[in-house]
């Protein structure tokens, strides 16, 4: 009887320590969710040590249009819209005309959680290109590319 209470002892206490060891080093989206004011950024964004001049151009135009929601320096919003920093938006998945497309007709969410996308109004194909510039400088200087 003592042999089965000792190994039941055992089996919980490596069932709580597997708990503890497992939640601790979680860094996954629900975590992150829960400690996040709304409004917050959502990445660490480094900035390059110089822009293109159309990169500064397009940051003048995504500070306009695209922050509000997207961000500082495209760190992305807790609770608003996900940061353009990130390796999804990495150009082999979603490609330069992709950020045109989105800002054109909008974009349904389909990576994350934040909703859909509207249109944008008000931007032109040289301001869309331009903000793209921008975001793919801020990416290479993130280490994505």
């Amino acid at each position: 009887m003592n042999k089965n209470l000792a190994i039941l002892a055992a089996a919980a206490v490596a069932a709580a320590v597997y708990f503890v060891y497992s939640s601790a080093g979680r860094n996954d989206a629900t975590a992150q969710r829960t400690i996040l004011e709304p409004g917050a950024p959502l990445a660490e964004v480094q900035l390059p040590p110089d822009l293109s001049e159309a990169a500064k151009i397009g940051k003048r135009a995504f500070d306009a249009v695209c922050a509000d929601c997207h961000g500082d320096n495209a760190a992305g919003r807790h609770g608003m819209a996900p940061p353009l920093v990130h390796k999804i938006y990495e150009p082999s998945h979603h490609g330069d005309a992709a950020f045109l497309l989105a800002a054109r007709n909008g974009v349904r969410a389909h990576h994350w959680d934040f909703g859909s996308m509207p249109a944008q109004q008000g931007l032109t194909d040289g301001d869309v290109k331009g903000i793209t510039q921008y975001v793919r400088e801020l990416q290479r200087a993130n280490g994505i590319n």
